[in-house]
Parts: C-alpha cells; sequence; structure tokens
C-alpha cells in the first residue's frame, strides 16, 4: 500500500482514473427509463380501472397513489424492491414506490431496536429530508404565489 500521502491533483486524478470502474450510463439511462416507465404504467392501468368501476378521477389518482404506496412497501417486506433498486437504479426510486421503500426499509432494519427507537425514530431518516424541504419549498412558493397573485 502506498503511503505517500503528499501527492498532487493531477497524481490523485490519474490514481482515480486508473482505479474506477467505468459506468454503463446508456445502459443505466436505459433500464431507469423502462422500469420507471413500467411503474407509471402500471399506476396508469390502475387509475384507468378504477375509473373504469366508476370512481370519479380525484378519488381515483388518490387510491392509484394509496395502491402504488402499498405495493413499494410489500415489495420492500418481502426484499424484492431492493433487487429492482439496483437493476434499474433511479427508474425505481423516483416513482411514489421509491419514497414507500425508503420510508418502510429503515423501518424494517431498526424493527429491533422497538417501536419508539427504532421504527419511529428511524423510520424517516431517508426520506424525511425529502419531506422537509419539499413541504418547505411548497410553502415559499405558495407563498411567492399569494403575493403575485394579489399585489399583481
Amino acid at each position: 500500500m502506498n503511503t505517500n500521502l503528499n501527492i498532487s491533483n493531477s497524481e490523485y486524478d490519474n490514481l482515480i482514473s486508473q482505479k474506477a470502474q467505468k459506468s454503463p450510463i446508456l445502459k443505466n439511462i436505459l433500464l431507469a427509463f423502462l422500469v420507471g416507465g413500467l411503474i407509471c404504467v402500471l399506476g396508469q392501468f390502475i387509475n384507468n380501472k378504477l375509473m373504469g368501476f366508476g370512481i370519479d378521477k380525484e378519488s381515483a389518482s388518490a387510491f392509484t397513489s394509496i395502491i402504488l404506496i402499498f405495493i413499494g412497501a410489500f415489495l420492500t417486506s418481502v426484499n424484492l424492491y431492493s433487487r429492482i433498486g439496483k437493476f434499474a437504479g433511479a427508474g425505481s426510486t423516483i416513482p411514489i414506490t421509491g419514497f414507500s421503500n425508503s420510508v418502510v426499509a429503515p423501518a424494517i432494519e431498526f424493527k429491533s431496536e422497538g417501536y419508539v427507537l427504532g421504527i419511529g425514530a428511524n423510520m424517516f431518516k431517508i426520506a424525511g429530508p425529502v419531506l422537509v424541504y419539499g413541504i418547505t419549498s411548497t410553502v415559499i412558493l405558495g407563498f411567492v404565489y399569494y403575493l403575485f397573485h394579489f399585489v399583481f
């Protein structure tokens, strides 16, 4: 092992470029697109079926979200969603099923520590920042909209 810690930036860049594995970017993009698209097609199929049963569009959309969240949580609980994630990358993390996975996976991992200090304290470790920044940006944009709508 090289113990020389005094290397230049260019030497470090050369070392990294030699050791780093090249990522198959095109393959990853296509897999993410296909799997994310399939999840969206499944959501649209569920939505159309619910509307076919006579449920109004707004309620069908809410039920579709609930069903997709359940599917993501179920696949996480039987350890299939992690396999889908390894295969599809961002294609499985961006849709609502990925959000479900990000809440359920830590809850399952810390279940042995109890309901409060295990599940309750760790369930939103991954999804928490998404919620905080999502809600905060929504409030700020809503306030800006309010100002522009009533002032101008």
